[in-house]
């Protein structure tokens, strides 16, 4: 075979993953693709090939006979491949480095401002830092840990810690408070979590509703816009609790955990390395003292 007629990797990738999960759907989840997508990267596969890979088996699919020949050869050749870029990575003097993925909001609001203290606490770690929500690609975008809000399903191969409770309260400007106590105010709330100011209204009735509702694309500008004077923000504590404790900004009604917590997730087939493990700790040091 030339290498012209070698398969495109991710047709290969969308077959061999649906081959063993046993649904495009499944497949499409682990790859973060659409069920579409997968499907036309496995029928592009079975095209350029000249067989079949997949036939009907009553709801769902079964590998034909090439297509099963085809998969046994991608599972040797994904096994040889991680452990060829593994041995690598373990010989690399770069690997010193430690990669940490937070969701930006935390990362702006709460982590970068103390990340100073850890490079000097340990200034022979070179600690890169990447923003992303939700599902993690450990080993594509080569992530060592992730801080994430647990509210997504995590594949149950994945080592997870809790770090904190996520607790949800208004915050605003010392100059609000009277508004805020005679209704006469603009709520702030976020787009990704559209939901949140009626469920904390409703669990909290004495409280007088706001005149209105804005929303901002993301948390930390929520904040932002609360400290600027432009309304009551509904926040969580972990975004706020610099500002509050400075006295930039006041939480007139406390904060109160919404039954989600945030964690610390990493590769379940991955073991942690030594400046991962002191970077873990120390994490875990921080939430302990910013939120007990």
């Amino acid at each position: 075979m030339r290498r012209s007629e070698i398969p495109s990797l991710d047709d290969l990738r969308a077959f061999h993953s649906t081959a063993r999960l046993g649904s495009v759907r499944l497949a499409a989840n682990d790859l973060a693709l659409t069920h579409g997508a997968v499907s036309r990267r496995i029928t592009k596969l079975s095209e350029d090939l000249g067989f079949r890979l997949f036939e009907k088996s009553g709801r769902g699919l079964r590998l034909t006979a090439a297509g099963e020949a085809l998969n046994l050869t991608l599972v040797r050749f994904f096994a040889e491949l991680a452990t060829t870029i593994d041995s690598l990575r373990a010989t690399d003097p770069g690997r010193n480095a430690v990669v940490l993925s937070c969701e930006p909001s935390v990362a702006m609001r709460w982590l970068i401002p103390r990340l100073a203290n850890f490079q000097s606490a340990h200034p022979d770690i070179a600690l890169h830092l990447s923003v992303g929500g939700g599902p993690v690609e450990f080993r594509r975008d080569r992530i060592d840990l992730a801080i994430r809000r647990l509210d997504f399903a995590l594949p149950e191969a994945w080592h997870v810690q809790r770090l904190f409770a996520e607790k949800v309260g208004p915050i605003m400007s010392p100059q609000l408070a009277p508004a805020f106590a005679a209704g006469d105010y603009i709520a702030l709330g976020s787009r990704t979590r559209p939901d949140a100011w009626s469920h904390w209204l409703s669990a909290h009735p004495s409280v007088r509703r706001p005149a209105e509702i804005r929303y901002y694309d993301h948390h930390f500008l929520v904040v932002e816009a609360a400290a600027a004077g432009l309304g009551v923000a509904l926040s969580p504590l972990v975004l706020a609790t610099d500002d509050v404790d400075r006295g930039r900004l006041i939480a007139a009604a406390g904060f109160d955990p919404d039954g989600s917590h945030y964690g610390l997730i990493w590769a379940g087939n991955d073991e942690l390395g030594d400046n991962a493990r002191t970077l873990a700790g120390w994490l875990h040091e921080e939430c302990r003292q910013s939120f007990g």
